[in-house]
């Protein structure tokens, strides 16, 4: 398989296996431009300010058709830690509530409920992959299940069918994380009332932005618990803080309360252009056809990896669990292949700039640094 994306179009140097976009990608030539343009347009007074706008309308636009959504359903906001922040906090949460997460879920969907301390939430515990856990787990206490859509600790991919039925029958929330996912998988968030991706990843983008999709569809009502001047309705009008509610924007910028980071979307906004000239499903096989063929070359070699085998059940990385995968990670490094360390496993993930020679030498680094 040759690489789908052309290598040079990214900071990639030769001879470099660069299989870490579970951490980060590596950044797109074009970026310098979109980073000047941001300059230009921070230095033109007011008129630079509307320049900025367009450029988050013109990203706004381009994630809602990729995602097939309307574009009054996606919103910026800093992190996916800040939006599920935002969610969690709009929950009139009872004591004896609860939230249902995977045991390895990333933090930045469970902190902002753990933390809560009046009153303070349940958490509990179920396996994502395990439609009975789940349901045992859920019950009419629960207000909300949170999942990354593929969990960045194992690379397993998540059915969220169940996940819906689930929530649904407790009235919960279902509140995704696709953080692993966009980018290289198609993107439904159909399913989920609240989702977010951060866009440093797989979406090619920098951090400072991710993507806040509000399925108003399913929570037409939904208010967040607080605010800023971004997020009110009339701009910067000052509102009658004493006459009664204070009217937000009436649609997913009420995500962003302050100003939105304008030099990662002008980012954002060339990597939406660039990812748009492939076709989701091409990228999604590509990506795929390499991560299997990682994992027979792993298991014909006896070496054993945590993601699962069925291409139905993984996303972009595969991962193996190491005693000291810190060292692995940095002799890997040293031979030419840059992967990801960290929670105990070193982590190799594919996006469209890969080709089968970054699978041949994965392996044969794996052979020459021995188990480290």
């Amino acid at each position: 398989m040759d690489p789908l994306f052309d290598p040079a179009d990214f900071r990639i140097p030769a001879g470099v296996a660069h299989v870490c976009a579970g951490g980060e990608t590596p950044f797109l030539h074009r970026h310098d431009a979109a980073l000047a343009a941001y300059a230009r347009d921070k230095s033109l007074g007011e008129p630079g300010r509307a320049a900025q706008e367009a450029v988050l309308a013109r990203a706004r636009d381009r994630v809602a058709a990729a995602w097939d959504v309307a574009r009054e359903d996606i919103g910026v906001c800093a992190s996916v830690a800040e939006g599920v922040s935002l969610v969690v906090e709009s929950i009139d949460w009872r004591e004896g509530d609860n939230l249902v997460v995977d045991p390895d879920e990333y933090p930045s969907v469970v902190a902002p409920a753990a933390l809560q301390r009046h009153p303070r939430i349940a958490i509990r515990f179920a396996r994502m992959g395990d439609p009975d856990a789940v349901a045992a787990a859920v019950d009419a206490r629960t207000r909300m299940i949170g999942v990354s859509h593929v969990s960045y600790l194992t690379g397993e991919r998540f059915d969220l069918a169940p996940l819906r039925a689930a929530a649904d029958r407790a009235g919960a929330l279902l509140v995704v994380d696709h953080t692993q996912a966009a980018g290289w998988l198609p993107i439904r968030p159909h399913l989920a009332d609240f989702a977010f991706a951060a866009t440093y990843k797989w979406l090619l983008g920098m951090t400072g932005t991710a993507v806040a999709c509000w399925n108003r569809a399913r929570q037409p009502h939904w208010m967040p618990a607080t605010a800023g001047w971004h997020s009110l309705a009339g701009g910067t009008a000052r509102p009658d803080w004493q006459g009664g509610a204070v009217a937000l924007l009436p649609d997913a910028m009420r995500f962003a309360r302050g100003n939105p980071a304008h030099a990662a979307l002008y980012v954002l906004d060339g990597a939406l252009d660039y990812l748009g000239g492939f076709e989701a499903a091409a990228v999604a096989r590509h990506v795929q056809g390499l991560t299997a063929a990682l994992l027979a070359r792993l298991a014909a070699a006896g070496i054993a990896s945590t993601t699962p085998a069925d291409p139905a059940r993984h996303g972009a990385s595969i991962c193996i669990a190491h005693p000291r995968a810190a060292a692995l990670s940095a002799a890997l490094h040293a031979h030419g292949v840059w992967a990801w360390n960290g929670r105990g496993r070193v982590r190799f993930s594919f996006h469209g700039y890969n080709g089968s020679a970054d699978v041949e030498r994965i392996m044969g680094a794996l052979k020459d640094v021995g188990p480290c």
